[in-house]
């Protein structure tokens, strides 16, 4: 390619990183080296780690994996690390407390489900996926000595989070201390030339850039994507929250907790998760912002694209007609589970057991509770009574608006 090839190209590829970012920082330096990768026909090496703290990635996670995507697409080297080491540790970002530490076993158990949850939204084949214990545990401690003496600390309190409980006289354990030059020094093993995060990882993407200076490299570009309000329309998204769409949700599923999101949250959601390829929903949401156009109809064609990007669009298609018998026309779906109630000893079934026993409340408090709110019914009609007698034969059981089974009491 020419020179002027080489800019044109630089300048198409940066704005293709730039799409949906809070911060690129490291944005001139990176222009430079593409343009020298580009003329060396060698490819950049682009870095996004995910913790297995927990079984399930969800819609907040798929934001930077979609971009790992598209930097995939550009042809560059994507790398999705597993940091089975950090987890151990627990990162610390947006935490007034310490994280309580996972087994061993609890981390390689979550790391096996997040390479299959992550091809849903890329082709794992084509990504390089590594584990940072390769590294970290093998780490001698005078190698962990020689990492942590290239930062001070100072340097981590001026971290919100420890800042914020260093003056609430909240304890910070001095392990917390060393999650971000292990996550550093990730980026020191792997050569990142970019690494991709949210904007609660600023921190520690930054001290990467530091850690690679130290360590004789050129430091990485950081580019941060914004965080994804959770389906309550206020909180960022989490699993703890009990506010999030699963990677691993089923499709109706997903598709009825696309469907809660409160109207004003559609945009936001909409302009993050687009990944370039939602302009047009981009632009009648813009236009439902001045008074035209249908809120329903809108926030059932950003659910469609969801279950798509996660399930196949023919899964949308049955996820939507579900969504519109079951919940918008109150009809019983078309295949409920239907689950045998044993009375045994019992001189009548107690509905709160029914719950409990067919698995629609983990315990005999929250089949109550769930009774009480107003949340469950018995054959069509909304029942007051956790512990009213549920006859013998067939019944249709709803909790919430989209559970329901078929409870056979012998």
């Amino acid at each position: 390619m020419t020179d002027a090839q080489i800019q044109n190209e630089v300048d198409r590829q940066l704005a293709i990183m730039r799409e949906g970012t809070v911060d690129f920082h490291g944005e001139a330096d990176l222009a430079l080296r593409l343009a020298k990768r580009l003329r060396e026909g060698r490819p950049l090496r682009v870095k996004f780690g995910a913790d297995p703290s927990s079984s399930d990635l969800h819609l907040g996670h798929s934001v930077v994996i979609m971009k790992l995507r598209r930097f995939l697409e550009l042809g560059h080297t994507a790398i999705f690390l597993v940091g089975d080491f950090t987890a151990r540790i627990g990162d610390p970002s947006g935490r007034n407390k310490a994280r309580p530490a996972l087994t061993t076993e609890q981390v390689v158990q979550n790391a096996r489900t997040y390479v299959d949850q992550v091809s849903k939204l890329i082709d794992v084949a084509s990504v390089e996926l590594r584990f940072n214990g390769e590294w970290m545990d093998k780490m001698t401690s005078a190698d962990f000595v020689r990492l942590c003496s290239q930062g001070t600390v100072a340097r981590m309190l001026e971290r919100d989070d420890f800042s914020k409980r260093y003056a609430g006289e909240v304890p910070i354990f001095v392990h917390e201390f060393l999650y971000p030059f292990v996550q550093a020094y990730d980026s020191v093993v792997l050569e990142a030339d970019v690494e991709l995060g949210g904007t609660d990882q600023t921190f520690n993407l930054l001290m990467g850039r530091e850690i690679q200076k130290a360590y004789g490299q050129e430091p990485q570009a950081v580019i941060t994507h914004p965080l994804l309000v959770g389906i309550d329309g206020r909180e960022k998204m989490s699993k703890s929250l009990a506010n999030s769409v699963g990677l691993t949700d089923d499709p109706e599923n997903a598709y009825g907790k696309v469907m809660s999101l409160p109207d004003a949250a559609m945009e936001q959601w909409a302009r993050i998760l687009s990944a370039g390829e939602w302009r047009d929903l981009l632009t009648a949401l813009e236009q439902l912002e001045r008074g035209a156009g249908d809120p329903m109809a809108l926030k059932h064609d950003l659910a469609h694209r969801i279950v798509s990007r996660l399930h196949g669009a023919a899964s949308a298609d049955e996820a939507r007609e579900h969504f519109r018998r079951v919940v918008q026309r109150k009809e019983a779906p078309q295949d409920v589970p239907g689950f045998d109630v044993a009375r045994g000893t019992r001189l009548a079934v107690k509905l709160f057991e029914v719950l409990v026993e067919t698995g629609l409340a983990p315990s005999r408090s929250e089949a109550r509770r769930l009774v009480d709110q107003g949340a469950v019914s018995l054959d069509g009609a909304r029942v007051s009574d956790s512990a009213m007698e549920v006859a013998q034969g067939e019944h249709l059981v709803q909790v919430g608006k989209r559970r329901f089974i078929r409870a056979r009491i012998a």
